[in-house]
Order: C-alpha cells, then structure tokens, then sequence
C-alpha cells in the first residue's frame, strides 16, 4: 500500500510516538530493505489457512451489498461488522492512517480508494480489497465487481483482469523465479489491448501485513527470490483500459489512472507447495470462480 502519511505533527515526538501518530508497524519497519522470504512453518501455515477463509467470508458479505444506490461507506461499515463478528481485525485501518476497514476502488481508480458516501451507479466497476487480522496473521484479497448492467468494454477489462491473475497462479510452484509472474501476466493483459500498472505490487503475508517477495505485474522486472515450498504472498494485478501510468490523489492513497480510464483488479492470498501451489482465499461456492462470472 502507498505510504503518504505526513509527520509533520509529530516533529517534536519520540521515534515511538512517531510510529504511533503515523500507523506504522513496528515489526514490518524492523523488516524493510530485506529481500529474505520467510518459510512458513505448519502452524503458520494452519494460522493462514484460518485467517484466509475469514477474509474470504467478508468478502462475500461485501460482494453481496454491490448494487446501484450503496455507497462505499455502507459497505466499509459492514465489513467492519463482519470482522468483528469473527474475532477480526480490518488490517487497513489505521494502517499508516488509512481511514477505513477496507479498500474501495471505482472505475479509474486504480486501488486504495477511501470509502465514502457516493453512490454506485449502474454500470460502475468496484474492487473491494479485504483484509484481515486474526490471531497474529493477515488475509488478503480483492474482487472486482459489476454494479448493475456494464458495457462490453468493461466486462473485457474485467475478464482479462481475472484471467491475469488465474494464468499467474497457475505458474506458482517450487523454482520459479517471482520476477515470471509479470512476464505472464503482461503477456496476457497486452494481448488483449489493455496495461498493467507498475507502481504497485503482490507482496509476501503472514505475521506481517507487506514483507518479502516484492512481486511486480509487469514484464522484464528484476523481483529478487526463488519459490519455495512454505512462501505465502498474494499475486494482485491491476489492469488498465488506457495507459499504466498513475497518479494519487490529495488524500495520499487514492490512486486513479491518469488518463482517467478505468482499472481493474483482482488478488489471491497464495501457498507454495511441493507440487505447486494452494489459494488460500479461494472462494468456497461456485467452484472458486469469481462472482463477476454469474454476470458474464
């Protein structure tokens, strides 16, 4: 996630307080500039397991209030409550003073849209990105979603999107290099007409929210490490109808495409295996498909 948070109020405060004041995590702060992926062992990786399934159900609960006349803002609001409900923290809020429980992103918005009290409109495209906190690990994913009837350009956008991150996934298993992962999936995005962003990236998750691998989108990238079994991190493409460029918003999160076209994305929480690998966010109805594909 972009960290903008200014500190200009804390300028007189100990490095603490500092951390404190910007929503900084300590332990992920301990870990920044190390490139080495940590192997999870199997309790870890039962705590994952947990802590996915979770943030698969709020999801769900969210997937279900897309419609035209919601706002966003009803929507955080009963993300919030389907947290709670399971013994959850919403990991965005108050993460580096991000002010909401999860991230909401219309049209050009690219991600880490700000809930808020506009109304869907019919025709819109949302990605609601989830995560969550339970018992000292994070979840994490994120769908795109049709608000009502869309026009064919952005069931394309929106369909190359998800098969993006489906082709990707399909390439995750001991030995590959996380730098192939934004070979495939601009491979596939440009194929099909449309960019893929480079100023965000998949990440490593367990105990910490953002850590190693960095996992980049696009092709030609130089991502440092090797899969392993026992490696978690979540592959997240954003795919654009126009070009890839970016910019943010005064608020120090939102980030819209510049040409104002709009974005998509879609995200998995991954396990490395033996022979492959495992969706921990998978969803368990429909066969794990998206919910986009019941409008297709």
């Amino acid at each position: 996630m972009l960290i903008c948070s200014s500190l200009a109020d804390a300028a007189e405060s100990s490095p603490a307080e500092v951390g404190l004041l910007a929503g900084m995590s300590e332990s992920e702060q301990t870990m920044k500039g190390t490139s080495q992926i940590k192997i999870l062992n199997a309790e870890e990786i039962e705590g994952m397991r947990v802590v996915c399934k979770l943030a698969r159900e709020v999801l769900d609960i969210a997937a279900m209030m897309v419609k035209p006349g919601v706002t966003t803002e009803e929507i955080d609001h009963a993300v919030h409550l389907a947290c709670t409900a399971r013994n959850c923290y919403p990991s965005p809020l108050n993460y580096y003073n991000f002010p909401k429980s999860c991230c909401t992103s219309v049209n050009e918005v690219i991600c880490h849209g700000i809930p808020d009290r506009r109304h869907l409109q019919e025709g819109d495209i949302l990605n609601i990105d989830i995560t969550v906190y339970h018992n000292g690990y994070h979840g994490d994913l994120n769908e795109t979603f049709f608000v009502g009837e869309v026009d064919e350009g952005a069931k394309r956008l929106v369909q190359t999107t998800y098969e993006c991150l489906m082709q990707a996934i399909d390439s995750v298993k001991p030995g590959i290099r996380y730098r192939e992962l934004g070979n495939i999936i601009q491979k596939h995005a440009q194929a099909n007409g449309f960019s893929v962003v480079r100023s965000y990236c998949g990440h490593g998750i367990h105990k910490l929210f953002h850590t190693a691998p960095n996992v980049p989108h696009y092709a030609k990238n130089k991502a440092v490490g090797v899969m392993k079994p026992g490696h978690v991190f979540t592959i997240e493409p954003m795919i654009c109808e126009g070009g890839w460029q970016d910019e943010t918003w005064p608020d120090g999160w939102t980030a819209v495409t510049r040409d104002g076209k709009r974005s998509a994305q879609f995200e998995h929480t991954l396990l490395v295996t033996e022979t492959g690998c495992e969706i921990l966010t998978r969803r368990l109805e429909d066969n794990g498909r998206a919910h986009f594909l019941s409008q297709m």
